[in-house]
C-alpha cells in the first residue's frame, strides 16, 4: 500500500508540475494560456467571415503558430450557434462568437457583450472588371504572369500564397488565387489594419472631427490619471506612445496577452507601464493603435453599431468598399491595429485611394497630401515606418505599403501607380513578395 502510494504521489506531482508547466512555458512556438484563445478566434473569423474551411484554416493559419500543443488543442465548430469553442485537456477553453456585420469576438464571458448585435452591410462587395487591353498595353504580359507565378506554391507549402491583385492606373491586370480561393473570399488583415486606422484619422480630420496633433486627446488616458496631455493620435499611429506592450508574436509577450486573453484591449493597453515620453521613442506594438482607435471610434457615435456604420460611411463606401469586416473585443472596443477582413480587391481599392491623393468616385475621403503625412519618416523608426503604413525605399524612393502578419501586404509603387496586394498564410518563411515587385515594375512597359 505504501509503494502505491508512494507511486500515485509521483503521479500526482508529475501532472501538476506538467500542467503548471504548460501553464507557463513555451512549447513549440506559442504558450499555452494565449493558444486556446488564438485557436476559437481565428477558426471562427477564418470559417464565417473569411468562408474558408475549418480544417483547412487551422492548417494553413493556426497550427504553424502552434507547434507542439496543435494536436492537445481541440476545437468545435458550431455552426448553427455560429461560434467555435476551443480546449487543451479539458483546463483551458476559448469562446468565440460570430455576428453578421461584426465578425468573430473572443468573449471571455464578458457579461456586456451582446450576441444579438449585428451590423450587415447593406450592399455586395464589388469586384474589378480584368482590364486585358490595358494590361497588353502597358506591360510584357508574360514577364508579369511570370512574376506573380513566382509567389505561388505548386501545392500548399511554406509560403501560402493565397491571393495575388495588380493594379495600374486603378485598373485591373492581374489577379491569381491558389485552389479553392477566390476573389470572394474576405482575407485577414492582421496589422493591414493599422493602415485603416491612419485612413480613419484621415477622414475625421477632413471632417473636422480630429487634429492628429492636438493634445488632451486620449480620454482613457486620463480618466486612469495618466498624463495624457502629451499624448496624441499622431504619437500613437506612429509607434512613439512609450509604453511597454511589446510585441514579438511569441504568445508571451503583451501584444498576445491582449488579443488572445484580455476582454477589453483599449483598457489593457491604457494601463501598460510607461517606459518613455510619448513622441521619443519608436517601438512597434500594436497597443497603440488601439488606443487611437478607442478614441477616434468614441467620436464617431454612441453605439458600437452606430459607430461601425458611421466608420464604413468615411472611408469605405465612398470608395465604393463594400466588404470589410471590422470585429471588435468584447467590449465593444475595434480592433484597429489587427482584425479587418475584407476581399484583396478591397484592400487594393484602398490603396487606390492614396494613389488618387484621397480621391475616389469623385469623392474627396481623405485631405490632400494625407499620403505625404502616413509616409512621413517617423523618427527612430531608421526609415522604415510613417504613421500606419511602412516605407520600401529599397522598391523605389515613394513605395510604402500595408502590412501584417503571415505575410499580408498591399504595396503601392506610386513612381509606377502601381498596386499590389498580396494575401497569404506564411508562416518562418519569406514570401517573395519584394522580388514579386521588382518583377513587376520591370514587367511594366513605360507610357
Amino acid at each position: 500500500m505504501t509503494i502505491l502510494r508512494w507511486i500515485g504521489g509521483i503521479v500526482v506531482i508529475t501532472i501538476i508540475a506538467g500542467l503548471v508547466w504548460l501553464n507557463t512555458s513555451s512549447i513549440g512556438r506559442i504558450y499555452i494560456p494565449t493558444a486556446t484563445g488564438i485557436t476559437a478566434k481565428q477558426i471562427c473569423s477564418l470559417t464565417f467571415v473569411s468562408d474558408i474551411d475549418p480544417g483547412l484554416a487551422r492548417e494553413l493559419y493556426v497550427d504553424p503558430l502552434l507547434g507542439g500543443p496543435a494536436s492537445l488543442i481541440s476545437a468545435n465548430v458550431d455552426r448553427e450557434d455560429m461560434s467555435v469553442h476551443s480546449r487543451l485537456l479539458g483546463l483551458w477553453h476559448a469562446e468565440a462568437q460570430y455576428r453578421e456585420g461584426m465578425g468573430c469576438t473572443l468573449v471571455h464571458g464578458a457579461r456586456e457583450f451582446d450576441r444579438d448585435l449585428t451590423a450587415p452591410w447593406e450592399n455586395d462587395p464589388q469586384y474589378y472588371a480584368l482590364d486585358a487591353a490595358h494590361r497588353d498595353a502597358t506591360f510584357d504580359s508574360d514577364a508579369l504572369q511570370a512574376a506573380i507565378d513566382g509567389v505561388f506554391d505548386d501545392d500548399f507549402g511554406a509560403r501560402n500564397t493565397l491571393a495575388v491583385v495588380v493594379l495600374q492606373d486603378g485598373r485591373l491586370v492581374a489577379e491569381q488565387y491558389a485552389p479553392g480561393f477566390s476573389r470572394e473570399n474576405r482575407l485577414h488583415s492582421w496589422s493591414m489594419a493599422k493602415s485603416v486606422a491612419a485612413t480613419l484619422a484621415g477622414a475625421m480630420t477632413l471632417r473636422g472631427d480630429l487634429d492628429v496633433y492636438e493634445e488632451s486627446t486620449i480620454e482613457l488616458l486620463d480618466g486612469l490619471g495618466e498624463d495624457a496631455e502629451t499624448t496624441t493620435i499622431d504619437d500613437l499611429l506612429r509607434m512613439t506612445g512609450g509604453r511597454a506592450a511589446h510585441e514579438i508574436n511569441d504568445g508571451t509577450d503583451p501584444n498576445s496577452d491582449m488579443l488572445f486573453t484580455e476582454t477589453d484591449m483599449a483598457r489593457f493597453s491604457a494601463t501598460r507601464e510607461r517606459l518613455f515620453p510619448p513622441g521619443e521613442h519608436w517601438e512597434y506594438q500594436s497597443g497603440d493603435t488601439v488606443l487611437a482607435t478607442w478614441e477616434m471610434q468614441s467620436r464617431l457615435g454612441d453605439t458600437l453599431d452606430d459607430q461601425v456604420r458611421a466608420l464604413r460611411a468615411l472611408i469605405f463606401e465612398p470608395a465604393g468598399i463594400y466588404s470589410p469586416i471590422f470585429e471588435a473585443d468584447a467590449s465593444g472596443t475595434l480592433q484597429g491595429s489587427s482584425y479587418i477582413y475584407a476581399t484583396p480587391h478591397d484592400w487594393a481599392r484602398l490603396m487606390q485611394v492614396y494613389l488618387d491623393d484621397g480621391m475616389a468616385n469623385d469623392t474627396r475621403i481623405l485631405p490632400e497630401n494625407w499620403r505625404d503625412y502616413v509616409t512621413t519618416e517617423t523618427p527612430g523608426s531608421n526609415g522604415i515606418y510613417g504613421s500606419g503604413f511602412w516605407l520600401a525605399p529599397e522598391l523605389s524612393p515613394q513605395a510604402f505599403y500595408m502590412s501584417g502578419f503571415q505575410g499580408q501586404t498591399t504595396l503601392a509603387i506610386p513612381e509606377h501607380d502601381l498596386v499590389i496586394v498580396r494575401m497569404g498564410a506564411t508562416n518562418y518563411t519569406g514570401t517573395g513578395t519584394w522580388d514579386m515587385a521588382r518583377a513587376i515594375m520591370a514587367a511594366h512597359i513605360a507610357e
